[in-house]
């Protein structure tokens, strides 16, 4: 694929024209009873001219528009300007970038591109599709048969390799039919596949109920690293880095970070969390550390808070015992049925006590890190909002079970509390504080309204609702007329083409609030984003990366969690 892009520079004027002369309804006719009835997200690998990326916004999706050559993807953009388009530039087999978004498909279409990948690469993209397809999702493939055009980079093609490459992966093949070309080449007929995903296709969905439900626990440790990781694909999967093609590396300090803070709730409550009778004693990671965090709140344990002094070294130390605990204990016992570590660690040496620590990426990554395999990983972030119910369920079962080995009863009440992972509160001081500012000189307005704001009629607004998703990052929060986010947005998602048309003001509102500002402002405005936003390309991109990103986050909570949306119709 990577050689025909050089073709498709050049010659993408003429390109565009010629897709666009035929209707997506008319060379998509054979999919039509297949396409989802209702909004869904869409990913049009080798997009072209946008023609069927428009098609398909145009009747209600959300659509992610991959396209490798520069020039497509400018001109595609340029004629096809619907806002529930979202294009970048990524290609196969790798789709580096999609992958790291966090975001999964009912639709994959992949038409007129197959016979561009490497017969070598195949497998490898393949893969790459059904990680990124949700159960019962298709993807769509049309599959050229013709001579060969070795100036765009064509290779052989057959329905064979994947039908082969379904039955690889869990997937079957739906339907598979032949048609003419639609722009008269008598010598050139398609062979179009639908692939359909009857579960996650991975093995992941059977792999974690297993753990969750069965497996052997002589603790509760399997089931607190399990919704530590659910946490982390949650809520900081933009610290997540992506190795290889089977596994993504979190940071082991993150993991220990939200481990502790799991724990400290249950424990301070004195929820037994093994069948001995010796309390905190059999707990690795309960040492003089952790116990001198006593006066510690759990919500303090998290990306971006700053420690001093003789509480620094205290963290530090806590921090490496909960990690050396996780690496023996559930790292080390959580197998696959044909044996392995499913969760294997890297430690990068040892650590000397810091003066002082800040928890961001570098600092949590110098504990080491540990390997997710990438179908778990998206899993959590697929079905964490059903997976960790689960896994609290089963946890606060153990917990009962061992306390009536004790002869003890468990107040349900407590126990719930304890186990809620708590945020804390819906902070928006400093977004408040800096938003009156700017209204003081006049140059403060709603990100969708456009109104002028004042101290009178200001409201910080969740961009992405707090009920949904609780992210108090700073790039969540916008300047709002109290009317319209009272009366008219509420607890919605902002959609697409209002998010869109709201995009100067929101990249103005983040550059004057928070990069111009002062830089320990900056600095915190950043980390949340990489944090919080998985699909950043780099530390300090661009306020458009992030304004990408948050886009992308939108149709994930919209069709993962089903959020509702406000369309806004009349700002725009």
């Amino acid at each position: 694929m990577v050689d025909s892009i050089a073709w498709y520079n050049v010659n993408a004027e003429t390109v565009v024209a010629r897709y666009e002369e035929v209707k997506s309804e008319a060379v998509h006719d054979w999919l039509q009873d297949l396409l989802p009835r209702k909004s869904a997200s869409v990913l049009d690998i080798g997009a072209g001219s946008g023609r069927d990326a428009a098609w398909l916004a145009a009747n209600g999706h959300d659509v992610v528009a991959v396209e490798p050559s520069a020039s497509m993807r400018a001109a595609a953009a340029a004629l096809h300007g619907n806002p529930a388009i979202n294009w970048f530039d990524d290609r196969l087999p790798t789709l580096g970038e999609i992958s790291r978004s966090g975001l999964s498909f009912d639709l994959i279409l992949l038409s007129a591109v197959w016979m561009h990948v490497p017969e070598s690469d195949r497998p490898r993209a393949f893969r790459k599709m059904i990680n990124l397809l949700r159960p019962g999702g298709v993807v769509a493939i049309t599959l050229r048969r013709g001579p060969a055009d070795l100036g765009r980079g064509f290779f052989p093609v057959s329905p064979e390799e994947i039908e082969a490459l379904a039955r690889d992966h869990g997937a079957f093949v739906e339907r598979h039919t032949e048609a003419m070309d639609l722009l008269g080449r008598d010598d050139v007929r398609w062979i179009q596949m639908a692939i359909r995903l009857p579960d996650d296709g991975t093995g992941a969905l059977p792999l974690l109920r297993h753990i969750i439900l069965n497996d052997d626990k002589s603790s509760t440790y399997k089931l607190a690293l399990l919704r530590t990781l659910s946490r982390v694909a949650d809520g900081a999967a933009g610290f997540a880095r992506h190795c290889d093609d089977d596994h993504v590396a979190v940071p082991l300090g993150l993991i220990s970070l939200t481990w502790i803070r799991l724990f400290k709730p249950l424990l301070s409550a004195g929820f037994p969390q093994n069948p001995s009778n010796v309390g905190l004693r059999h707990l690795g990671f309960v040492k003089e550390a952790y116990r001198k965090l006593a006066d510690v709140s759990h919500l303090e344990l998290r990306v971006g808070t700053r420690f001093s002094g003789e509480l620094s070294g205290v963290l530090h130390q806590a921090l490496k015992d909960a990690a050396y605990t996780i690496e023996k204990m559930p790292a080390t016992y959580v197998t696959f049925q044909g044996g392995g570590q499913v969760f294997p660690v890297t430690r990068f040496g040892s650590l000397p006590r810091p003066s002082s620590i800040h928890l961001d990426q570098a600092y949590l990554y110098s504990f080491g890190e540990m390997l997710i395999p990438r179908h778990l990983w998206r899993a959590l972030q697929r079905f964490g909002v059903w997976i960790e119910p689960a896994i609290v369920a089963e946890w606060s079962r153990l917990i009962r079970s061992y306390a009536s080995r004790r002869g003890t009863r468990v107040d349900d009440n407590v126990l719930a509390a304890a186990m809620t992972w708590d945020e804390p509160d819906r902070d928006v001081r400093l977004a408040r504080e800096r938003a009156l500012e700017m209204s003081a000189h006049g140059n403060l307005y709603c990100v969708w309204s456009g109104r002028r704001l004042d101290q009178k009629n200001l409201d910080v607004d969740h961009c992405l609702p707090w009920i949904a998703w609780p992210c108090g990052d700073l790039w969540n929060l916008m300047p709002t007329h109290r009317a319209v986010n009272q009366h008219e947005k509420r607890a919605r998602l902002p959609g697409d083409r209002l998010l869109r048309s709201a995009q100067d003001r929101v990249l103005d509102w983040w550059g004057s609030a928070y990069v111009d500002s002062m830089p320990t402002i900056s600095d915190r405005f950043w980390l949340e984003a990489n944090s919080s936003l998985p699909a950043i390309r780099t530390r300090k991109g661009t306020l458009g990366d992030i304004f990408d990103a948050v886009c992308l986050q939108r149709i994930r909570l919209k069709h993962d969690q089903q959020v509702p949306e406000w369309v806004g119709e009349k700002y725009f």
